[in-house]
């Protein structure tokens, strides 16, 4: 049977080592919570309604969870000084954009990263391009095209979600609705479709301006055609060179 009063000196020690494990971290954004959990800094701002990413986060930051909030964009180095960030939650959000140097900083640190449950249509193929981590991009809708097939060539997708990656929409209507994994492996090639389209594109364009040349050309001509027809009709107007000898004889007969 353990004494009473070490009963309390372990009761203490069990309390005093969740403290620790739990300590709060003082420089923590408004509204957040913000502890240390196994030497990580977590920094928890969920469903706080945040509508940007906050600004002041603990450098030391590990764990970084931003979900159900209304975030709707995520700018350039939004976590540049977050060098120890491992995990990051921007599910359930309202994202619509997501700029190019959106990550930089956390390339080599970053481990998980979610954006699943969001307003994505499309982002630039460099924003996933030196991320190491494993990326969540399910329940988004994505326009289905070449860019976004050349964006997850640059990233590792989470494969638990990757059928949930879904065409809402597609550079060709058949598509919308499907997976785009299963798209791919059937052997569709957006990049394809998109140099048709620049082809078709190019060749409109230059009928178009062949077309204004053509016309330009026939106007011109008839134009020119017709300032030669009052010129010609101009010149017959005009009396004869016989008709001016004949009168300039009858006048000398007359003198």
């Amino acid at each position: 049977m353990v004494p009473w009063g070490w009963g309390c000196t372990l009761g203490w020690g069990l309390i005093l080592g969740t403290l620790l494990a739990w300590a709060p971290v003082w420089s923590c954004p408004s509204g957040c919570l913000c502890v240390e959990k196994n030497s990580l800094t977590v920094v928890q701002c969920m469903s706080r309604n945040l509508e940007k990413i906050p600004s002041d986060l603990p450098t030391d930051t590990s764990i970084l969870l931003l979900a159900s909030n209304r975030i709707t964009h995520v700018p350039n180095h939004a976590f540049k000084e977050l060098h120890h960030l491992q995990q990051l939650d921007l599910s359930n959000n309202h994202i619509e954009r997501v700029d190019v140097g959106a990550f930089q900083g956390v390339y080599d640190s970053l481990l998980l990263l979610d954006l699943s449950n969001n307003n994505i249509q499309r982002v630039p193929k460099e924003v996933f391009a030196r991320l190491r981590a494993k990326v969540s991009l399910s329940n988004n809708p994505w326009h289905c095209e070449c860019t976004l097939q050349e964006v997850l060539r640059e990233l590792r997708l989470d494969p638990e979600t990757v059928n949930e990656v879904v065409c809402h929409t597609a550079v060709q209507d058949e598509y919308a609705g499907r997976p785009l994994i299963q798209v791919l492996d059937s052997g569709i090639n957006f990049c394809n479709f998109h140099h048709k389209t620049t082809d078709v594109a190019m060749f409109v364009t230059m009928f178009g301006w062949f077309a204004m040349v053509i016309a330009y050309v026939i106007y011109y001509i008839r134009h020119n055609q017709e300032d030669a027809r009052r010129h010609l009709e101009y010149l017959k107007s005009l009396p004869s060179t016989s008709q001016i000898s004949r009168d300039f004889d009858t006048i000398s007969t007359v003198l």
